[in-house]
């Protein structure tokens, strides 16, 4: 069954991962796993100093500023009962340069959020914009 949006949205704002997608110029999509928040239509995926990674300076911002627009996928899983599957993609422009506010407001979201980031150990957290939020369940809502 599809979602509504609202549905679609709560869903978003209420799941704690999902995989987010770019476009890298040769490649394609460039997929990664991430923990996110929503606020106010935002969506706020945070470039940590917790897990260990080569550079600050991820591939998937390279990807952003070559070309904004972005996909965030959740889902559901129940391996011993389809009828509780659902999943939810939201089409996303980055914001390359947020307010100070949208910032906070998502850092402080993911610290309350996470307990990794009560601290806020974030080299950066990249703000998108939600367009369109489209889902789908196997039994109605």
């Amino acid at each position: 069954m599809t979602l509504s949006a609202s549905e679609a949205l709560a869903r978003l704002a209420a799941h704690d991962h999902g995989v987010l997608s770019t476009r890298h110029h040769e490649r394609g999509v460039d997929s990664v796993p991430c923990v996110f928040a929503v606020v106010d239509g935002l969506v706020g995926v945070p470039i940590d100093t917790v897990k260990p990674k080569s550079s600050t300076t991820l591939q998937r911002e390279r990807n952003l500023a070559a070309d904004p627009r972005a996909a965030l996928l959740v889902d559901h899983w129940d391996a011993h009962d389809w009828s509780r599957l659902w999943w939810v993609r939201a089409e996303l422009t980055w914001l390359a340069s947020p307010t100070d506010a949208q910032v906070e407001a998502l850092a402080a979201a993911l610290a309350e959020r996470y307990p990794q980031y009560i601290e806020r150990p974030f080299a950066r957290v990249l703000v998108f914009r939600v367009g369109d939020v489209t889902g789908w369940s196997a039994a109605s809502t």
